[in-house]
């Protein structure tokens, strides 16, 4: 029942179990997805700038939700980008797939970087910032997936949890970059520099990845077996694999993109300064990878039913207490622990949330299999997470209303865990 995970047979298993991957294969597989996260985090950090720039109001707080409505765009090609970019992978292998969402997504965020503003161009714009998103959201739709299985697939049965952990932990490097690059802007640059130009910065530094990217993935062995290549339709989802896939990563999702609004949150419910916010980002991108890593590496080698199970209900027994001295004391130290716990525990758990939901899919719907149902989690939950919460907050007046979304979600989570394990797939390759 709770015993140490073990390898799946498939296909190529023995040939993989002999050999690791190395650093080269890791940063290619995880360079594109790095590079994603750190423009939507961006996005998300710099969404008061980038609502004054194209979405200006006589109201900073409807400057701030139409601002944060257009980064929820972003997650409505997220489907169809999963879909079709996930199917891809699993007919023509996981290498051609990772090229392709890596051009995708330095296009969209092109057009963020030099787009001029509402005042220059009128509504154009706006316009011009939803195209990107919905660019950037098909992109990182499609990437999820063959990212996630690649790391997975390169690795031996033993080593799955750690391998596969990187793909989290490069969602917590890229949130850390785009926090430092947030604080180095805001001790270079005037509170007017940064609003006027200073919030392009970023995109254009992620511009700079796509190049090396780009090469390290074009050298990429393939993963994709011929046999799973020659299945086509023969094997089925089951609906409680996709259920309890997508529940499982609605837990991930949800605490990602609630952790990542703190910024917002710190400037806007708490009143304090842009550098604190910034700060916070940076505590959040650490945790989240050390919490990813950790996470994965436990996976390995005790049970994975424990290694998700055990942080969530942690969290949630610690979730109003962290959040309280932080609401009646709005001091910057009790902000930076709930920013450091908060990720961490929800991470722990995150490495092997991936390692059981491939594990349950056979490997010719692996990418899409798992594209799909983190796209639909994420555009369902993620994309409208930081525009409910800003929401709620402004119509109940009640700071505690991260915390209360947050335990809603790990119940939910921890009550439909069995499903995962229950519906493990026979040996399909």
């Amino acid at each position: 029942m709770w015993s140490k995970p073990t390898g799946v047979s498939e296909v190529g298993s023995s040939a993989r179990a002999s050999r690791k991957p190395d650093l080269r294969t890791l940063a290619a597989a995880v360079s594109g997805n790095a590079l994603e996260f750190f423009d939507f985090t961006s996005y998300a950090f710099f969404a008061v700038m980038i609502g004054q720039t194209f979405f200006p109001s006589h109201d900073p707080t409807t400057s701030t939700l139409l601002s944060l409505a257009v980064f929820g765009v972003g997650f409505v090609t997220r489907p169809a980008g999963s879909v079709i970019i996930g199917a891809y992978a699993d007919k023509a292998g996981r290498r051609p797939a990772l090229l392709l969402t890596i051009l995708l997504m330095a296009i969209g965020t092109a057009i963020i970087a030099v787009t001029p503003g509402y005042s220059s161009i009128g509504i154009a714009a706006p316009v011009m910032i939803v195209i990107a998103r919905l660019l950037q959201g098909a992109a990182l739709g499609g990437e999820i997936g063959p990212a996630t299985v690649y790391l997975f697939e390169a690795a031996s049965p033993s080593s799955r949890g750690t391998w596969t952990s990187w793909q989290p932990a490069s969602q917590g490097i890229a949130t850390l970059f785009a926090g430092l690059v947030g604080v180095g802007l805001s001790h270079i640059l005037s509170s007017e520099a940064l609003s006027e130009w200073g919030w392009r910065v970023p995109f254009f530094i992620g511009l700079l990845i796509v190049p090396i990217g780009l090469s390290l993935r074009n050298s990429l062995p393939e993963t994709l077996s011929p046999r799973a290549r020659s299945k086509g339709e023969r094997n089925r989802l089951h609906p409680i694999i996709i259920f309890s896939v997508f529940t499982q990563i609605g837990f991930g999702t949800i605490t990602i993109y609630v952790s990542t609004y703190m910024t917002t949150y710190a400037m806007q419910t708490l009143n304090l300064s842009p550098k604190t916010g910034f700060h916070a980002a940076i505590v959040v991108g650490a945790s989240v990878f050390a919490g990813s890593l950790l996470g994965g590496w436990l996976s390995d080698v005790v049970s994975r039913k424990l290694v998700i199970a055990v942080p969530r209900l942690l969290l949630m027994m610690l979730l109003v207490p962290l959040f309280k001295p932080v609401i009646e004391g709005q001091n910057p130290l009790d902000l930076f622990i709930l920013c450091a716990v908060l990720p961490f525990l929800a991470m722990i758990s995150g490495g092997a949330t991936f390692v059981a939901v491939i594990d349950a899919l056979p490997q010719d719907k692996r990418s899409k299999g798992l594209s799909t149902s983190y796209a639909l989690v994420v555009a369902a939950l993620g994309g409208t997470a930081q525009f409910v919460v800003a929401w709620l907050i402004g119509a109940t007046g009640n700071a505690y209303v991260p915390a209360y979304y947050l335990m809603a979600i790990s119940l939910l989570s921890l009550a439909t865990l069995p499903l995962l394990f229950r519906s493990k797939r026979p040996s399909f390759e």
